[in-house]
């Protein structure tokens, strides 16, 4: 359940926006989320220096 807490908080931030027609501040809300979470998904792992 932990791990939904975020979901949920932009789920509500959005859900809020739209309600008070703020549509254009909800999608950006939207996008920067799934942006964020695609980079977290896709960025490259942080690797240490190489032994050998």
């Amino acid at each position: 359940m932990k791990a939904f807490l975020p979901w949920l908080a932009v789920l509500a931030v959005v859900l809020l926006l739209s309600a008070l027609h703020m549509r254009a501040l909800a999608t950006l809300v939207s996008v920067g989320w799934l942006i964020w979470c695609a980079w977290t998904w896709f960025r490259p792992t942080r690797r240490g220096p190489r032994a050998g």
